[in-house]
């Protein structure tokens, strides 16, 4: 006998078919509790979306250490060779909504949570080991030129190029995101980065500048534009349902964890401003230590309770991590976190999926959905009745000295090597193949040649030849532009007058 249908209080429901009426065609009785609640309860079954990131997969698992990396973090689950600790991670696309195609060019979120017995350090990255922008203030203008026309409600090509033209610190991600990197195969088969550099301090107190790699052991892989645009319509949800059929054929996808390491003192005087999210450490420099493996092994169980409702934020730092001074990163410190509360309320961290395996010692109270509480424990601090004390020593957060100067909106500060279009043209002449280089070429043209207008193709030309000359010139023979006129050579004067700006 199967069970009973009960409403949310767990009463047994009469019937899951039929309303209660008055007579076979009679109205239908509004204290039919079961039923408006049914229907209540429906119209709410959806919480926001992501503005960004809004469509992801996910998938339970653990991080295994498998190095000795004391020397230069304390994190305890990093602590000892061989410890595993559990995590879930998020994967996603960034401009698109809910129901947008898997396949589409676009950069992917790479959000890891990891269950320590410190609290939960979440890892907030992507698939590509740079970004667009490299001051928070300009994220959510970036952000609105990859989304939609407010009158039109079109996604619209023009007004991507518009703002990467006029924003040429943009050019390294831009380059990858329009290489075939743009478009990965699987989920299993991209990298995940950090991309921010963060902070590590060791149990000497010897502090250090990192960034994260994780590489995929199934290697790297990628779809051509054709056969993205293709599988976006055989399977929009392609990438989700390979990732979840991987893991429940027991083909359990794996990443490699790699770490730099700069010594904090390197930072000064480093060939470039090493806190720019739009730039690399060359690896020629600092080279990526080993440090673990991370492996997905289940399924979520219920894809909105694990996916759509977990949360994560930079600023779930454990002891022996810390933050950076990168401009981005510290707006997210607050972004992240702010958003969760509105999309999922203010207590989203005692939800399953986001509350942490260790215990909760804290004065906030109350608000909408609380579910965990201190009983009749202190509610402020200080307290003299037993409350819990806030212990730097066991926190060891990672500082930095700051030199005074006035109040003010800076440009980031540069260093000797510092410029915007330097690692993208490595990128195109050193790393790619001649394959890559062609496929960028036909995926730019392809991409400027949709709905983009004549005076920011001109700009689109202006922007790559700063990468590279002949790259400029491949595009502008792709779009049929001359670069001899005076509009080209005023596009050329504005692309250039907008670089190195903040």
């Amino acid at each position: 006998m199967s069970e009973a249908t009960t409403t949310g209080s767990g009463i047994p429901a009469e019937s899951d078919e039929y309303s209660l009426t008055v007579g076979p065609g009679g109205p239908t009785a509004l204290h039919d509790h079961y039923v408006v609640q049914k229907m209540q309860h429906f119209n709410r079954e959806r919480v926001p979306e992501r503005v960004v990131h809004a469509k992801g997969s996910g998938a339970h698992g653990y991080f295994e250490v498998t190095e000795d990396v004391t020397w230069f973090t304390r994190a305890h689950f990093l602590g000892e060779v061989g410890r595993r600790t559990p995590m879930f991670a998020r994967f996603s696309t960034v401009a698109g909504e809910q129901g947008y195609a898997d396949t589409v060019r676009d950069p992917r979120g790479f959000a890891l949570k990891f269950y320590t017995d410190e609290g939960n350090f979440d890892m907030v990255g992507n698939n590509t080991p740079v970004f667009f922008v490299r001051d928070a203030s300009k994220f959510q203008d970036f952000i609105h030129s990859q989304k939609r026309l407010p009158d039109t409600g079109l996604r619209d090509n023009n007004m991507q190029w518009d703002f990467w033209t006029l924003s040429p610190e943009s050019a390294h991600q831009v380059a990858v995101l329009m290489s075939d990197r743009g478009t990965p195969r699987t989920l299993r088969n991209m990298n995940g980065y950090s991309s921010h550099t963060y902070s590590t301090v060791n149990a000497n107190g010897e502090r250090f500048w990192v960034k994260w790699h994780f590489k995929a052991v199934q290697g790297v892989e990628n779809f051509t534009d054709a056969e993205a645009k293709a599988m976006t319509a055989q399977d929009p949800d392609f990438h989700r349902r390979d990732l979840h059929a991987a893991i429940a054929a027991g083909d359990h996808p794996e990443w490699r964890l790699e770490i730099q390491v700069m010594p904090f003192e390197e930072a000064a005087d480093y060939r470039f401003n090493p806190f720019d999210l739009t730039k690399v450490w060359p690896h020629s420099d600092y080279e990526a230590v080993q440090v673990g493996r991370m492996v997905l092994d289940r399924n979520p169980a219920n894809f909105f309770a694990e996916v759509e409702q977990a949360g994560f934020s930079p600023a779930n730092l454990v002891p022996g991590t810390g933050l950076s001074p990168d401009k981005m990163l510290m707006g997210r410190i607050f972004s992240y976190h702010d958003t969760h509360l509105h999309r999922i309320g203010a207590n989203y961290e005692q939800l399953p999926i986001n509350a942490p395996r260790v215990e909760v010692h804290s004065y906030n109270k109350d608000a909408p959905m609380a579910y965990r509480h201190s009983g009749a424990q202190p509610v402020y601090a200080p307290n003299s009745y037993g409350g819990p004390e806030a212990d730097a020593q066991r926190a060891g957060a990672v500082a930095w000295s700051v030199e005074a100067g006035e109040m003010g909106r800076y440009a980031y500060e540069k260093h000797a090597d510092d410029d915007d279009f330097g690692q993208a043209g490595t990128l195109y002449r050193e790393v790619m193949s001649d394959t890559d280089r062609d496929n960028l070429v036909t995926n730019i043209v392809g991409h400027a040649s949709d709905h983009v207008n004549d005076e920011v193709q001109l700009r689109v030309i202006a922007y790559w030849s700063s990468v590279d000359p002949a790259l400029g010139s491949r595009i502008a023979a792709g779009l049929g532009k001359t670069t001899d006129g005076d509009a080209f050579h005023e596009a050329a004067k504005l692309v250039e007058s907008r670089s190195n700006r903040a």
